[in-house]
């Protein structure tokens, strides 16, 4: 998990977590108030977790038929996507 660049206190899961769907809003330290934003390889470690596995199901790798099918697994894909990136994302303190 990510840590504060000056203080190193760990960020929580769910700070991280509501950062990616408040449009990627800045978290800031509870302990010395420092304000990280998402790094541009962070964006893309997030999209690379959630939409692209959920589209390549969806396109290219379904055994289905039932087209209510598919896009149920891919919607699952794509919740399991989501609770992976808060342990792989990148955040710089913003000066």
């Amino acid at each position: 998990m990510q840590k504060c660049e000056k203080c190193y206190a760990q960020f929580s899961w769910s700070q991280i977590y509501k950062s990616f769907w408040w449009n990627y809003k800045p978290i800031k330290c509870n302990e010395c108030g420092t304000t990280h934003k998402i790094t541009i390889p962070g964006r893309f470690t997030f999209v690379s977790f959630t939409i692209l596995p959920m589209l390549i199901f969806g396109n290219f790798l379904s055994p289905f038929n039932n087209i209510l099918l598919t896009l149920s697994i891919a919607f699952f894909i794509f919740i399991i996507g989501t609770l992976l990136p808060p342990f792989f994302v990148t955040y710089k303190d913003s000066l």
